[in-house]
């Protein structure tokens, strides 16, 4: 990316368009495995390079290629947010506030609301700044590449930074579970540790080669993924670095945890890797998949990442399927409000009772509301979300 001379200022608001979008599905796993990819492409996206889950049930991405921010949802319908202030933005999160806060690539960290609003906050020291998070104490946490230091913003926009002689290209930042935040130091293939104090302590390893995304795992520990020797990292927070490698990991960069407690890695120009926590590699690969960077936990229990060579946002299925764990009531006649309960319910295509269609009043990853269909009998209910179908154990009693 090509960086530009702007005046950073403070906005009240954000022009929104409208986007047409198309979307392929390609692959050849059933709907309820892993491994069935989807992109969604349009007009305002280009280039994009990081993606985090909103909390309005929607993925957030930014678009280096035109500086804008953008949204998805987890039916595909784009949404694109443009402002002056917005410059080649990298990394993207969502804050304690309930914002996304991105890392514009010089001078500036932006916020935007989830209506479209967009605030500057200047930083003349932040300089290729790749790595964004919330941490522990209720700001956000990044790395500034270019400046060599660990900065810090409070969501009312003061900014602080922390240097220190081990920090050298910091890339990506998390918070770790030990209450402080870590990176990955790309330039002297290390990893960092930072507590919300500034306190800094360094980690070698020699198998650490240009790390460069980092999560922290489902075990307690810190993964991460090793660009130049193809590889994916594990360090506890004692500091014991463990290396798994093989054939099936490429070129990795991000990494998130997904819904099955497994690492999930974007890999080369066309694959997605999946590791689980003692080693186990599976690669999927696919034409559609080209140049992801970043890759997100979607509320849909699916994976979602950035397409940057071809413009355009993934989608990954996972083994996660839906699971109905309750409805109420258990019995009722036709119109009645019904209130089901579960996992992974986001983006229902249908839900039935014994066979018959009811409307989808609202959904949410953990709970959809409809009414009971005229014409239903007694039986089941059903739920369809694109990872598959779910049914309930108990019997919902028409009257």
């Amino acid at each position: 990316m090509v960086g530009r001379s702007l005046a950073w200022r403070s906005v009240s608001g954000a022009s929104v368009l409208l986007l047409s979008l198309s979307a392929v599905t390609v692959g050849t796993a059933a709907a309820s495995g892993a491994g069935k990819v989807t992109t969604y492409t349009g007009n305002g996206i280009n280039r994009p390079s990081r993606i985090t889950a909103g909390p309005d049930g929607a993925l957030w991405f930014t678009n280096g290629g035109n500086s804008t921010i953008g949204r998805v949802t987890t039916t595909g319908k784009v949404t694109n947010y443009t402002d002056s202030s917005i410059h080649s933005p990298g990394a993207i999160a969502t804050g304690p506030d309930g914002a996304l806060w991105f890392l514009n690539i010089q001078s500036s960290i932006g916020r935007i609301t989830t209506g479209g609003t967009v605030t500057t906050f200047p930083d003349p020291t932040i300089t290729a700044s790749f790595g964004l998070a919330a941490g522990p104490d209720g700001a956000l946490w990044f790395t500034t590449f270019g400046g060599n230091s660990i900065g810090r913003i409070t969501t009312s926009g003061k900014i602080k930074h922390f240097s220190d002689a081990t920090i050298f290209r910091p890339t990506a930042i998390t918070a770790g579970p030990d209450g402080a935040l870590w990176f990955t130091n790309g330039g002297n293939d290390s990893i960092g540790r930072i507590t919300t104090t500034g306190t800094i302590t360094n980690f070698t390893d020699p198998t650490m080669s240009r790390p460069s995304g980092i999560v922290t795992g489902p075990d307690g520990a810190l993964w991460f993924t090793n660009h130049d020797n193809a590889s994916i990292g594990r360090i506890t927070t004692t500091g014991t670095v463990t290396n798994f490698a093989g054939p099936d990991v490429k070129t990795p960069i991000g990494i998130v945890v997904g819904p099955d407690g497994a690492l999930w890695f974007t890999d080369g120009s066309h694959s997605i890797g999946r590791m689980t926590t003692s080693g186990t590699v599976t690669r999927y690969t696919d034409a559609a998949i080209n140049g992801p960077g970043g890759i997100a936990l979607g509320p849909d229990g699916a994976l979602w990442f950035p397409n940057f060579n071809e413009s355009s946002v993934g989608r990954i299925t996972t083994t996660v399927t839906p699971q109905i764990a309750r409805f109420t009531p258990t019995a009722g006649a036709a119109g009645t409000s019904v209130t089901i309960t579960g996992k992974n319910l986001s983006g229902a295509t249908q839900v039935t009772f014994n066979g018959s269609p009811a409307s989808v009043v609202s959904e949410s990853a953990t709970r959809i509301v409809t009414t009971g269909p005229a014409g239903a009998t007694t039986g089941r209910i059903t739920v369809t979300v694109p990872a598959g179908t779910a049914t309930g154990k108990a019997t919902f009693t028409v009257t």
